[in-house]
């Protein structure tokens, strides 16, 4: 089913902390750099809407849940990054808040359709997250430099 809502603003990763799942090294201690930027910037290019679109083709969600996501501001919560202990790209998804059943845009919500708004979540970072990768693949090829430590692994000393 394909969702007829209003597409919804990129995530701004600017003035974001230490990403969730990610866990300080000895070896990169002090030079974590996400390049949340740099993603940022891909996202508004249109990796975000192509991977949003791709979601919205098939995902179980319907506009009054889409709805939701968007009033609990969690489209905007969701964290791109590069991860330099791993020199991989990764994603942070957020999740329906625990005192969901205490604020007025989820009244309608049981804790299935929680799960399952969860569930779907996870499913649009992937989406998205793939399509970043494509866009990251794309500017390898253009520009014969790598993404990663060939590109952002040089710092100037």
């Amino acid at each position: 089913m394909a969702l007829d809502v209003e597409f919804p603003e990129p995530p701004d990763l600017s003035n974001r902390g230490m990403p969730r799942e990610f866990e300080l090294q000895e070896e990169t201690l002090g030079s974590e750099d996400f390049y949340r930027e740099d993603l940022e910037d891909l996202l508004q290019e249109g990796a975000w809407k192509e991977g949003f679109n791709e979601w919205a083709e098939y995902t179980d969600l319907d506009e009054g849940q889409v709805r939701i996501v968007s009033d609990l501001g969690l489209f905007q919560a969701f964290d791109f990054y590069w991860d330099p202990t791993e020199d991989r790209l990764r994603f942070d998804t957020p999740t329906i808040p625990d005192d969901w059943r205490e604020r007025d845009a989820t009244e309608s919500l049981d804790s299935s359709t929680v799960s399952m708004i969860d569930d779907a979540l996870q499913d649009l970072g992937r989406a998205v997250y793939e399509t970043l990768e494509d866009y990251l693949e794309r500017n390898d090829e253009a520009t014969d430099s790598g993404w990663g430590k060939e590109t952002y692994g040089k710092r100037d000393e």
